[in-house]
């Protein structure tokens, strides 16, 4: 290991995620919420989705973009409804808020959705669908962002990177879970770069003036793309529908002109929906969840890899030996919070 670089446990980085988000001034409760999106970021080989979010979140706390305290409100809208108003503060803990709820309701109807209102999004969907899947629920979940992608054809940002997470419980394997942008990449990739000063792909984003770029700061100061052309971007506008006026939150347009500069975590809603396989198939269910196992033994069996289980993988491994940070990025955190305390 290099001098630039130092392995903590996932207990270290619990404990330093912890620290920090309390030395910016969260209340409790979010801080617990918050903390352990971070620690299933370095746990599963996602730095992006990491240590480095601390930057993120201080940054909005500091901007007065989220609402450190805020208390989540609980709202059964209809028997397959549910409604969690975040009030400003983080999304995390405004799903942990409505999470039992969506699953009741989901027991109760066989599909469900949880609407989260007025949150503060800077991290991955995958810890909130993993939460739905260890219960034996599909899952899947959309949010808008802040208004950084262009669509297809154009160059200037409309939508967010705008992702989508899915997952599927499997017997005696780790689930199916996959969480993507539909921007060519997340933004938070790009921010590495930027940090580490290494060129993006040519096909990673445009510079403010449209054209095509290498320099990560132009991409982040013009517009991303989406994946795929223009699948990517009908993608990126559901998202956009589904999570924004379908249940009343704001677009990404709008999410980025409410930042009004403050280069802030976008402020917004996320639609979930829960499916409880028993609830479609009654007592057929066990046997065909295990016909669903003959498509990932398919997939496996010629050696392709099933979405999601490069993280699952990396689990054992990290709790084993933890994970590698690096100093710069530690000391980065470290002097932004501290003058923030």
């Amino acid at each position: 290991m290099s001098n630039e670089q130092v392995r903590m446990t996932l207990g270290e980085v619990r404990d330093y995620a912890r620290a920090t988000l309390t030395r910016v001034g969260l209340a409790p409760a979010h801080v617990e919420a918050v903390a352990e999106t971070i620690v299933a970021g370095e746990r599963d080989g996602c730095g992006a989705h990491g240590l480095y979010r601390l930057l993120v979140a201080a940054h909005s706390v500091a901007t007065g973009v989220v609402v450190p305290d805020a208390v989540p409100v609980l709202e059964q809208r209809a028997s397959g409804v549910v409604r969690v108003d975040g009030k400003g503060g983080f999304a995390q803990l405004a799903f942990e808020t409505g999470r039992d709820a969506l699953v009741a309701a989901a027991r109760a109807n066989g599909i469900a959705a949880l609407a989260i209102n007025n949150v503060v999004h800077f991290a991955a969907l995958w810890p909130e669908i993993e939460a739905l899947v260890e219960r034996g629920l599909v899952a899947l979940a959309v949010t808008p962002n802040h208004a950084w992608v262009a669509p297809a054809g154009g160059t200037q940002p409309v939508f967010g990177t705008n992702p989508i997470a899915f997952g599927w419980p499997r017997e005696g394997a780790a689930p199916f879970v996959f969480d993507f942008a539909t921007s060519a990449v997340a933004r938070g990739e790009i921010e590495l770069h930027r940090r580490a000063g290494k060129p993006v792909p040519d096909d990673w984003g445009h510079a403010p003036d449209g054209s095509d770029t290498t320099d990560a700061a132009a991409v982040l100061a013009g517009a991303m793309r989406t994946f795929g052309g223009h699948k990517g971007s009908a993608l990126a506008l559901m998202v956009e529908l589904l999570a924004g006026p379908l249940i009343g939150d704001m677009t990404s347009a709008e999410s980025i002109a409410w930042d009004a500069g403050r280069k802030g975590s976008p402020l917004g809603g996320e639609l979930i929906i829960a499916l409880d396989p028993a609830g479609f198939l009654g007592d057929a269910a066990a046997e065909q969840m295990a016909r669903a196992e003959t498509v990932f033994a398919a997939i496996e069996g010629q050696g392709a890899r099933v979405s999601g289980s490069r993280r699952h993988a990396l689990r054992p491994v990290s709790e084993r030996e933890g994970v590698v940070v690096s100093r710069a990025l530690l000391r980065d955190i470290d002097d932004v919070t501290k003058e923030k305390a």
